[in-house]
């Protein structure tokens, strides 16, 4: 019986489980500096605990990463918080510049990532993060798909010695079903295989999307088709033998990302496996205009091409393309 998301338990609150964890960090590490950008949620959490280490520069992004990569480079390791498009967009020539330029170990913490902000409107979509994040150099770029992995990626990512980009949600997502006696294991770099299968593989980065992926899937299990589902949560580094060995020898792949498809995960695994399998893809990937109408998180992502549904089509054509393929060449 294929298992819907409304009918999967809610996961722990991404930001509230990246607090957490930010502040056992502090209380390991005298290095380790808060920067708030009128985020909420800092001021009453770590900048109670260690006062002395809370800065909070305002709505002023571009400043944000300026001071961060100063402290970065006196010593300690800073932590700078703002919304995904306004890191990327508005402060986007001073972490090019000033943070990934240098090579400094500072962490950004990108939240209300993709259209988990939709309620707020068009200008709180993130939509184009990842595309500019993949074109710096040196830049660590996470999506966490679960929110239990959400500790370990930021604990994994304090102990580079660069920057790295931590992309998170808005609110609690459902959590994807493990399989029993297992945990949700996050190791950077490597993606992480949800579910088998030898006919397509669906390649899933973020919350939502990585639901709609394993939905489709039960679902085309209903049809007798058996589809593995990866979660790429690592977009840089990228586990490149991770995805060949999981596209090889399948009748397609299918990508899902609450992104454009420009530039996003389904570009990432395009240049990989294009590059070395004759293996088709297809993207699921937020299209249009979003912005029409203010909406919540998943019916603006269904408005806009990003659904279960769209991945059964899509896993749909590429097996009908094979077959269609197959008979031409008999």
């Amino acid at each position: 019986m294929t298992q819907t998301i409304a009918e999967v338990e809610l996961g722990p609150d991404p930001r509230a489980a990246y607090r957490d964890t930010l502040i056992d960090l502090a209380a390991e590490d005298p290095r380790v500096i808060c920067l708030d950008s009128d985020t909420g949620g800092l001021e009453d959490t770590f900048a109670e605990r260690f006062p002395d280490r809370y800065i909070n520069v305002g709505i002023a992004e571009a400043n944000l990463m300026t001071v961060a990569a100063g402290l970065a480079r006196r010593g300690f390791i800073p932590y700078v918080h703002t919304m995904a498009t306004f890191a990327t967009m508005r402060a986007a020539e001073f972490l090019k510049v000033d943070v990934v330029g240098n090579r400094l170990p500072v962490r950004v913490i990108a939240t209300h990532g993709g259209l988990s902000a939709a309620h707020f409107g068009t200008t709180h979509f993130a939509l184009e993060d990842l595309a500019v994040a993949r074109a710096l150099a040196d830049l660590a770029v996470v999506v966490p798909g679960d929110g239990r992995q959400i500790g370990a990626a930021t604990r994994q990512l304090h102990e580079l010695p660069g920057p790295a980009y931590l992309r998170l949600g808005r609110s609690a997502t459902p959590a994807p079903p493990m399989p029993q006696g297992s945990a949700p294991d996050f190791r950077l770099g490597r993606a992480r295989t949800l579910r088998e299968g030898t006919d397509v593989t669906i390649v899933a980065t973020g919350a939502m999307p990585l639901l709609f992926a394993l939905e489709a899937a039960s679902r085309l299990a209903g049809d007798g088709i058996d589809a593995e589902v990866l979660e790429l949560h690592t977009l840089h580094p990228l586990d490149r033998d991770g995805l060949l060995a999981g596209c090889r020898g399948r009748a397609g792949v299918v990508t899902v990302e609450e992104h454009r498809p420009q530039g996003g995960a389904g570009d990432a695994v395009a240049e990989v496996v294009s590059a070395e399998l004759a293996v088709p893809i297809r993207r699921v990937a937020v299209r249009g205009r979003p912005g029409a109408r203010v909406a919540g998180q998943r019916d603006a992502l269904e408005a806009h091409g990003v659904s279960a549904d769209a991945v059964v089509e899509a896993a749909g054509r590429l097996l009908d393309h094979t077959q269609n393929t197959d008979r031409k060449t008999r």
